[in-house]
């Protein structure tokens, strides 16, 4: 299992740094898995790039979920494109499987369990930081805050909520059978599921509230001066949300489902006694029958 983790990337050309100074500099960044390579920075030079398992490829990805020779990235009519080579688990841009596909600045590139983002223009090199700086605070699979930044949140505002008196509710929630999805649809399905399952929910969370992925399955929604009965309310709608409509990958449909905790407060300072109470209230969902609400 540990080695399902490893990336070896191998690269022809050397990984140089990609100057400002032309509008047609281009690079990837590897914004998914996390581990060493998260951030790894590949220019696009010559004419074609090839990425795969094999060990003749120009970009190396060393995981089951990518072919031997996956994709090509080429240089045509100025500008480059990907092109799927007959991988056997495709090539995406965005959430749609390409067969070939001219890339945009900032469009997502999925091969295998792989994401890269695509740069390209005259501020290359400024586009790379930021986006090495958004790597810090969120989870670039699901684009929902890291467990990191949610602490650093959810700590600012006990402080404050404390101070004026005002109450701050925690919703957690995971996703019921979650390994069932993986052992039996593969990973990359259930890497889609919490994508399509972060998309649902972002559209319902409001500017001062915050949107986390807590770690693996679970998430984080902290919700500044609502009391436990809007709470409770916020997460039966996001229940509701996600169980609404099925989910669908690669021409199957299957219903998914959420499990969630909510805690309410006015007066506790400590981020993990908050996170317990929430916590404690899912795993109560949990064992009630799933699928339901428990603060």
């Amino acid at each position: 299992m540990a080695d399902d983790w490893k990336t070896r990337v191998t690269q022809v050309r050397p990984s140089v740094p990609v100057h400002g100074g032309g509008s047609d500099a281009a690079c990837l960044v590897m914004i998914y898995p996390p581990g060493p390579g998260m951030g790894k920075r590949t220019p696009l030079e010559g004419s074609e790039m090839v990425v795969g398992r094999g060990a003749d490829c120009d970009l190396q990805l060393d995981r089951d979920s990518v072919s031997r020779r996956h994709a090509s990235f080429a240089r045509v009519d100025g500008s480059w494109q990907v092109e799927d080579l007959g991988s056997t688990n495709g090539t995406f841009v965005g959430e749609e499987a390409i067969s070939k596909r001219h890339l945009r600045d900032g469009d997502l590139v999925k091969i295998g369990n792989f994401i890269f983002k695509y740069l390209v223009g005259t501020n290359v090199e400024n586009a790379y930081h930021e986006e090495i700086y958004r790597l810090t605070i969120y989870d670039a699979l699901t684009e929902a805050a890291n467990k990191r930044h949610f602490l650093e949140f959810l700590d600012r505002e006990l402080a404050r909520c404390t101070r004026t008196k005002r109450p701050l509710s925690l919703v957690l929630f995971d996703i019921d059978h979650f390994k069932q999805i993986n052992d039996k649809r593969g990973h990359l399905t259930g890497d889609h599921v919490l994508r399509e399952l972060a998309r649902r929910i972002r559209g319902r969370i409001r500017r001062d509230e915050l949107f986390a992925r807590y770690g693996g399955e679970e998430f984080a929604v902290v919700l500044p001066e609502a009391d436990r009965g809007q709470g409770l309310n916020f997460a039966e709608t996001i229940r509701s949300l996600v169980a609404r409509d099925d989910f669908e990958f690669e021409g199957e449909r299957f219903p998914v489902r959420i499990s969630l905790g909510v805690a309410t407060t006015d007066s506790i300072t400590d981020p993990q006694v908050f996170i317990k109470i929430a916590d404690d209230n899912l795993y109560k969902a949990k064992r009630g029958g799933r699928d339901r609400v428990v603060g």
